[in-house]
């Protein structure tokens, strides 16, 4: 088996709930915080798969003229990225002097020399229309396709639509619901496959932690950045834990143990 076919092979096992890590570390727009990187730069994303943590997560926009490209913000250098063209917005540079990487080129990188990190593509709400968020969920799963890389990405979203659009697009492929509005039982009947709250909704439900256990809905938690919310995450055994901080939750399991 060749390397590119072994990573998809470990990845496809880890979307599945009877296979999902328990307390994997997924780094929020990759590991930038503690060496100052750019959120969402290649940088940041080479930097966690060099970690080798579990999970690099990075969010999509599309342009005015239909670029696919990272970042986390609608606006960048308060441009709205949805009504800019892309040759416009790379006109400023990241503070590590990259461009504004678009998914292709991000999607490209985080297929090279990684067999430990899921890309964790969170795909923006579309500030204009639900329609066109739609389409730029299409267009996103169709590029990674491309880049044979569907298999190594799961995709979240604030907004149920765009899941509901990808599981029509590919049946397979790993979602979660990011909003916190839906219980596990309700996401599981739309064939989505977990839910990634903020931590917070699980401390106000408690029972949906049960509740997705009990019904194979992957479990994580996003942003945690505090010591004593990763404690209580990892003695409920959550499957993913989204930080700004992969060091330091790297140091909670490991004392945990």
């Amino acid at each position: 088996m060749n390397t590119l076919k072994l990573i998809s092979a470990v990845c496809l096992l880890a979307f599945s709930y009877g296979n999902a890590q328990r307390n994997a570390i997924v780094a929020h727009r990759g590991a930038w915080k503690k060496n100052n990187l750019p959120e969402n730069s290649i940088a940041s994303l080479r930097h966690a798969i060099d970690l080798k943590l579990p999970g690099s997560e990075f969010d999509v926009w599309r342009t005015a003229d239909d670029s696919l490209v990272i970042n986390h913000d609608a606006h960048y250098n308060k441009l709205l990225i949805e009504e800019t063209n892309y040759a416009d917005l790379i006109k400023f540079k990241l503070s590590n002097g990259e461009k504004l990487p678009t998914l292709h080129e991000y999607i490209s990188e985080g297929m090279r020399n990684n067999k430990h990190t899921l890309l964790v593509c969170e795909i923006k709400p579309s500030e204009i229309s639900k329609e066109r968020g739609q389409k730029t969920a299409a267009a996103t799963v169709e590029t990674i396709k491309k880049l044979k890389a569907d298999k190594n990405t799961c995709y979240i979203s604030f907004d149920y639509d765009i899941l509901k659009k990808i599981r029509s697009i590919d049946p397979k492929t790993s979602l979660q619901y990011l909003e916190g509005n839906k219980s596990p039982k309700e996401v599981k009947a739309d064939k989505i496959n977990g839910v990634d709250f903020h931590y917070s909704v699980f401390q106000k439900h408690p029972e949906w932690i049960k509740e997705a256990k009990d019904n194979k809905i992957i479990l994580n938690a996003w942003t945690v950045n505090d010591a004593q919310v990763m404690d209580w995450l990892i003695d409920h055994k959550f499957n993913y834990i989204t930080t700004n901080e992969p060091e330091l939750l790297k140091e909670r399991l490991q004392a945990k143990k």
